[in-house]
């Protein structure tokens, strides 16, 4: 199975981030989306390390039992593999080339771009268009991933009573889901976009122009730390104390002296990966920073990151325009729609 294939066939996006499976399924009419279903099942701790899958069939039954509580009757579904796994890259190509001749031309030069042997990677590429000033080449973007990460999630989804139709990337999923909120982003039309993910223990920052992926970083930060910190200071257990952040119930100086720390060091972690990306571009600004992922719902930390970064800042919500089918609970969807850019993403593969 390539990188991406495209389909026509409805399936189920499944995230599978450090501490959760999210699943998501999308219907469509006309140009509107609707929330079929939606859920979100933890996963125990380690099963997941920075994106690599360790226990297979611990994922597996999570996968399984929020297949259950979406009530989804689908039986494809989409994964993704994270950035970090994956080695992309522009190249340009004749633009007389068949389809067929264009494929074995490119699995010809990716040995020249791939430090691993060709036949342990699963490739894929996509025809961006013709190349700036020169109609008779067009730009090819490659994606590789070691076929172990590929192979890891076709099983975990295996083990969760579905079929791997597609495996996608995390940063092309993101911008598939980016697209839906291009028209609620206020940047010029070549603005540059941070998409800022701090999901449990990564935070992943993606710049897009023009609805593009210009460049993704990875740093281990996330919402862990909180959660660890919270069972420290109260003598929580790990699902206590994650039930605690989400519902409250933490004594008055749980802000204070823990939250308003975290949130600080959020905003560090967001201002030093744009310093990164800075640092090897040509750009020293960009126009928009969109905050993704768990963290993202903590209150009041978009409007933080804008008055300390002097940026415009707001929370993903790539659902915000979707009508709900009648199982899904308005309520639990808006809390948890800023961890489900990589699952909305995917789940609008059905519709490629």
């Amino acid at each position: 199975m390539g990188l991406g294939t495209k389909t026509q066939t409805p399936l189920i996006g499944i995230d599978i981030s450090s501490t959760a499976v999210k699943l998501l399924q999308l219907a469509r009419t006309g140009d509107r989306y609707r929330v079929e279903h939606y859920a979100v099942e933890p996963l125990p701790p380690n099963a997941v390390v920075e994106k690599n899958l360790v226990q297979v069939e611990a994922v597996g039954e999570a996968i399984r039992r929020a297949v259950a509580r979406s009530g989804s009757r689908l039986k494809n579904a989409a994964a993704a593999v994270s950035g970090s796994s994956v080695i992309t890259k522009l190249i340009n190509m004749p633009a007389s080339l068949s389809e067929e001749d264009l494929e074995s031309q490119i699995e010809l030069e990716a040995v020249n771009y791939i430090p691993y042997p060709v036949e342990e990677v699963n490739l894929d590429f996509e025809v961006l268009g013709p190349v700036a000033g020169n109609g008779e080449m067009v730009q090819v973007l490659l994606a590789a991933s070691r076929s172990e990460n590929v192979e890891m999630r076709a099983s975990a989804l295996e083990l969760g009573g579905l079929t791997a139709k597609v495996i996608d990337v995390e940063a092309f999923a993101i911008e598939n889901a980016f697209s839906l909120m291009a028209g609620s982003v206020n940047t010029p039309k070549d603005g540059l976009v941070a998409l800022v993910d701090v999901g449990a223990t990564m935070t992943t920052l993606n710049v897009l122009r023009g609805g593009r992926s210009l460049y993704t970083r990875e740093n281990v930060f996330g919402g862990k730390q909180l959660t660890d910190e919270v069972m420290r200071r109260y003598s929580l257990s790990y699902e206590e104390a994650g039930l605690a952040k989400r519902q409250g119930g933490l004594p008055e100086s749980y802000e204070v002296e823990v939250l308003d720390p975290f949130k600080e060091a959020m905003v560090q972690q967001v201002s030093r990966l744009l310093q990164f990306f800075y640092a090897g571009s040509e750009f020293n600004r960009v126009d928009q920073i969109v905050l993704a992922g768990g963290c993202a719902s903590i209150p009041g930390i978009a409007a933080m990151v804008e008055e300390q970064l002097g940026i415009p800042s707001t929370v993903a919500n790539p659902l915000a325009q979707m009508t709900l089918g009648p199982r899904v609970q308005a309520h639990a969807l808006a809390q948890d729609a800023p961890a489900l850019m990589i699952a909305c993403g995917l789940a609008l593969r059905s519709f490629d």
